[in-house]
């Protein structure tokens, strides 16, 4: 599930929106009402359920080949998304849905830019698309999806190498 040339998604398990407004994070460091939405690379940061813990890490234009060997490993693709075993039920059976959206009204933010934000109202394009087997989505899109007891250990090694990489909503994750 990607966008298509001239748009970007907002993924959400909520398919009645009929209307995106600007609003501040409750987790949210920043303090400036957005729209949040992703574009096509970021798209499978999002292939998850909302609250599930992810880290994830791939290959950039720093990453040595001795941490993509150790981090994702050998003929393993050049990405891999890691959750947690208690999350395996919920990320079979989440109902996922996508939402179009214009992209001329979204900027990048973040440094580098992991979304796009938007400061204005805004409608869909089209009714929500049901995002279906988010497994399936991994492995077409070459992803390495591991299951862990726990990030914790995982996450410390990915950030310490030379991989880019993202974390989402790890203040779920098991401690």
């Amino acid at each position: 599930m990607r966008p298509e040339p001239g748009q970007v998604l907002h993924f959400s398990e909520d398919p009645t929106i009929e209307r995106f407004v600007p609003h501040v994070a409750p987790t949210s460091a920043l303090t400036e009402p957005y729209v949040w939405a992703v574009d096509h690379d970021r798209c499978p940061d999002y292939w998850f359920p909302r609250a599930c813990p992810r880290a994830m890490a791939w290959v950039g234009p720093r990453t040595t080949e001795e941490d993509k060997a150790r981090i994702i490993g050998l003929g393993c693709g050049e990405r891999v998304h890691a959750i947690e075993y208690g999350w395996l039920d919920a990320l079979r059976d989440v109902k996922l849905y996508a939402y179009r959206l214009p992209a001329d009204d979204f900027l990048p933010i973040g440094d580098p830019p992991s979304a796009v934000v938007a400061k204005v109202p805004l409608e869909p394009l089209g009714p929500p698309e049901r995002v279906g087997d988010l497994f399936e989505l991994h492995e077409e899109a070459g992803i390495q999806l591991r299951v862990l007891p726990n990030l914790w250990a995982f996450w410390q090694e990915v950030i310490e190498s030379t991989l880019e990489f993202s974390g989402i909503r790890l203040r779920n994750a098991r401690r």
